[in-house]
């Protein structure tokens, strides 16, 4: 138990909140279990699984789901040239990131699941029950022990995507993984590297970030990286136009550009992502007299009062 207690103190101070998520994924992968992480982009499933295989000293085979995730890279492949000369000889295989996760008792970590085809997704399915896998020509491989699938995938309605069906939830332990707090997420921009001198304005920038992802006309909001992006690009313009991050110019500036390509609107909104962002701005920052009105510019984000001119 204290051994366990120690991780989980290592593994926070590597992961900003998630206690009870550690201590759940933890305690599957402890009792051999296959682990399934869903939720949002960007709160943190890769780097919440990466700390703990790392902290438990785990093999880590890293997988990117996509639509090119075929069985073949998945599983591996015999080498064709060397086929030419030896034939289908074992030494001729190409060990893939899930033979080589079963050889070696590692963890095969799967980014984004729901993306992988369905045919790349049974050979899983099928590994997951057997803890065996057949090659043709190649034959019969077991998984040593140790070996456990753990996948993080984004929600059904994120492009892309596709459900996951009930032969896979049967078969690992699902955890939801929501946004962090608040002021768990002004803790990741500083753990970011980001320097940042005024609390308050930084509160206000996660606050901006957070109310993305509410708003009527938004259908997916800005992840924490959207937080961790604006105060970056906030300090970098405001040194280009001598003036702090936290100038109501500079700021609103940086909120655009770091955050308008994050927005996905809902269907048969006329508005765009910019002006969305500099509307929530306002609601967060407040307006004084200084502030053009976005509406001024026929559905174009405004310039901020503090913009350096064009030259």
């Amino acid at each position: 138990m204290a051994d366990s207690r120690a991780l989980l103190q290592r593994v926070l101070g590597r992961v900003v909140g998630r206690a009870r998520e550690i201590e759940l994924v933890v305690a599957s992968l402890a009792a051999d279990r296959h682990v399934l992480l869903e939720g949002p982009p960007g709160t943190g499933k890769s780097t919440l699984l990466r700390a703990v295989a790392d902290e438990l000293g785990l093999g880590f085979e890293f997988v990117e789901g996509n639509a090119e995730l075929t069985p073949a890279r998945l599983v591996g492949h015999f080498d064709p040239a060397r086929v030419l000369t030896d034939g289908y000889d074992p030494d001729v295989f190409v060990d893939g990131p899930l033979v080589t996760a079963m050889r070696d008792g590692s963890l095969l970590y799967v980014e984004e699941i729901n993306r992988i085809p369905e045919e790349t997704l049974n050979v899983l399915i099928t590994v997951m029950s057997e803890r065996e896998l057949h090659v043709p020509r190649f034959g019969r491989v077991a998984a040593s022990d140790g070996f456990r699938l753990v996948a993080a995938m984004n929600p059904f309605d994120a492009i892309g995507t596709a459900r996951i069906s009930s032969a896979v939830y049967d078969r690992v332990c699902r955890l939801s993984v929501g946004y962090q707090t608040a002021a768990d997420e002004a803790n990741i921009v500083h753990a970011a590297g980001i320097e940042v001198t005024d609390e308050e304005w930084l509160a206000k920038v996660v606050e901006v970030v957070r109310r993305t992802r509410t708003h009527a006309e938004v259908r997916i909001g800005s992840s924490v990286r959207g937080a961790i992006d604006t105060a970056a690009v906030a300090r970098s313009l405001g040194e280009l136009r001598d003036a702090p991050p936290t100038d109501r110019g500079v700021s609103l500036d940086a909120a655009v550009v770091a955050l308008s390509g994050r927005l996905r609107l809902r269907e048969g909104t006329s508005r765009i992502p910019e002006d969305i962002v500099t509307e929530i701005w306002f609601e967060v920052f407040g307006r004084d007299d200084a502030d053009q009105l976005p509406e001024a510019t026929g559905g174009k984000a405004t310039a901020p009062a503090g913009a350096a001119p064009s030259r």
